[in-house]
């Protein structure tokens, strides 16, 4: 039997063992693809690969558990096993990430007595019970299984949230008695608090995440140990990721990061954050949350050391370079052939707009007042609110109360104003002619905040309703848009420019290849290609392009379908063979 053990070093079957791992996130990449950023990896000189878990993957809805796909956890460690490299799994509850609400499932937030990631009945009723159906999918793939896994981490980062040990041992427990074997680790930035705030040395190794300053902060962590203890960066940021609104792609120096590694490497292991980003497909983004919203865009490119699309950087053989002074590079052919495709310009097939198709998209639910989106049981997407005005003149106080995150008003179908983030709340008085009005208002869900104290407040929507001249106005009709059922869409209706619209374009191919879809000109939305949903994208910047892998082509008959919110079309898509991240 293999073993894996933590005493003042780490030891393989006995022997020193030095981890060497990048992170590739098996959810931000299409399942034909986890050979090949796996094998380069190998290539790197890893000899371990990590990975989060996301909750909100696996189990989407209460009671609904999900491990097919790109959910298929045992399938990526089945690859990693193949290539002889290691594993640390980081398994949920919560994950961080940049990722939709930290991993966590919306569902929690239908309770709004929950206190998530905290010792407290409800939320670790809902953990218990998430554990029992997880690690029976990963326990035999544990080292003294003969598997690859010969670490877990428990909870993520919780020095930067909260201090409550009692929480983090109830989850060791939980680990524990649901079958995991190997030892345990936790990771906390060294600074602050966090690492003592964070760890539980008793049961788990405590190791830091930074991006720079190594030398300093190990010195701080062998001093927090107070015994000799391997030293570890569990994420080490070589990178950083982008938001909506930034002025451009985050990238950094390679040589300062080489450096850093190559510090890591003298007095101890490393996991490299992020080996390869991949991509936020579908609404799964993350955001975050320090006086102004910033959601993450559809890329993770991250200035990994491999692209969003898996090329190599030059800092990838920068690093490879430093590894190869201490250990012998692995030398194979890659497994899977990928290419480029520019397939050119695609003209617009059929369009239709929101309005006209929204009885077929979606069952209205008729409320005295309305609710955040996971009332509904919904999770993710748009949700739209309509109620009849029967005032009639000034509307001197018009004002949504608790709504997040982008609201865009509509009189009669015509757009009125949009309020994004902290402008919602704001009055707009505005001048109504005629009685019997309606009032439209279309709410985006543009991803849970995924760190820190605003978590606690994530319900998306309008939370507390519509002022109307200083009273709540009542009796609504609520469509709920998730968007995952676009073959409702009524394609015969009329499009109406200015409103929010779908856009179809049918094209035919005779080769499959990754490609970039090109959205200059269009304002604000989210791509499915097949029925595969690809993600955000949004004029402010800085991504332009959204990344198309291969696989979700076919040969022959293709679909993109365009969901746009601001009125800006296009009659034409590009499809071409080079990024834009901005």
């Amino acid at each position: 039997m293999t073993t894996f053990e933590i005493k003042d070093r780490f030891y393989l079957d006995g022997q020193p063992f030095q981890i060497i791992s990048g992170t590739i996130h098996y959810f931000r990449v299409i399942p034909e693809y986890w050979r090949d950023r796996l094998e380069k990896l190998k290539l790197l000189g890893c000899n371990t690969v990590e990975t989060y878990v996301p909750w909100n993957i696996h189990e989407p809805e209460e009671n609904h558990f999900s491990f097919s796909g790109i959910a298929d956890l045992r399938q990526f460690l089945r690859i990693a096993q193949e290539l002889e490299l290691y594993v640390i799994l980081r398994p949920s509850p919560y994950i961080c990430a940049e990722w939709e609400f930290g991993g966590l499932p919306y569902w929690l937030l239908k309770d709004p007595l929950m206190k998530i990631r905290m010792n407290e009945a409800r939320y670790m009723a809902k953990v218990a019970k998430y554990f029992a159906r997880l690690f029976p999918e990963v326990v035999d793939f544990q080292i003294d299984y003969g598997g690859p896994i010969i670490l877990m981490q428990v909870e993520n980062e919780y020095g930067g949230y909260a201090n409550d040990q009692s929480y983090l041992e109830n989850l060791v427990e939980l680990m524990r008695s649901n079958g995991v074997t190997v030892p345990l680790i936790t990771s906390d930035g060294p600074w602050r608090g966090m690492l003592a705030n964070g760890s539980i040395p008793q049961y788990a190794l405590p190791t830091i995440n930074c991006g720079s300053d190594v030398k300093n902060h190990f010195r701080y962590l062998r001093d927090f140990h107070g015994k000799v203890q391997p030293l570890m960066v569990t994420e080490f940021w070589i990178g950083w990721f982008d938001a909506w609104n930034d002025e451009k792609h985050h990238v950094t120096d390679v040589k300062a990061a080489s450096k850093e590694l190559a510090d890591i490497l003298s007095e101890g292991s490393v996991n490299i954050y992020v080996f390869h980003g991949g991509t936020n497909f579908g609404f799964m983004n993350g955001a975050n949350d320090y006086g102004k919203l910033a959601p993450d865009v559809t890329s993770y490119d991250y200035d990994a050391l491999l692209t969003e699309w898996g090329d190599t950087t030059p800092k990838y053989h920068a690093f490879q370079e430093i590894i190869g002074q201490i250990y012998p590079l692995p030398k194979f052919e890659l497994s899977t052939k990928i290419m480029k495709k520019y397939y050119g310009q695609v003209p617009v097939t059929r369009r239709v707009s929101l309005f006209e198709t929204l009885d077929q998209l979606s069952t209205s639910i008729s409320t005295i007042y309305p609710q955040s989106m996971e009332m509904y049981n919904q999770g993710y997407g748009y949700i739209y609110y309509q109620s009849q005005l029967m005032h009639e003149g000034e509307i001197e106080d018009f004002r949504l109360i608790q709504c997040k995150d982008r609201a865009q008003v509509f009189i009669n179908q015509k757009h009125l104003v949009t309020q994004y983030d902290r402008e919602i709340g704001e009055n707009y008085p505005f001048k109504l002619e005629g009685t019997n009005q309606q009032l439209g208002i279309l709410v985006e869900n543009m991803g849970r905040v995924n760190y820190s104290v605003q978590m606690n407040h994530q319900q998306k929507g309008i939370i507390d309703g519509v002022i109307i001249n200083g009273s709540f106005q009542t009796n609504w009709q609520v469509y709920c848009l998730p968007l995952n059922n676009l073959e409702d869409i009524d394609f015969t209706q009329q499009y109406i420019p200015g409103q929010p619209s779908f856009s179809s374009f049918i094209f035919d191919i005779e080769e499959c290849g990754d490609t970039f879809v090109d959205l200059t000109g269009w304002g604000k939305g989210v791509v499915f290609i097949n029925g595969f949903h690809l993600g955000r994208f949004w004029e402010v910047g800085p991504q332009k392009r959204l990344y198309l892998p291969g696989p979700l082509l076919r040969k022959g008959h293709n679909e993109i379908i365009i969901f746009e919110t601001e009125g800006m079309v296009r009659d034409n898509i590009t499809l071409t063979d080079q990024p834009d991240l901005g």
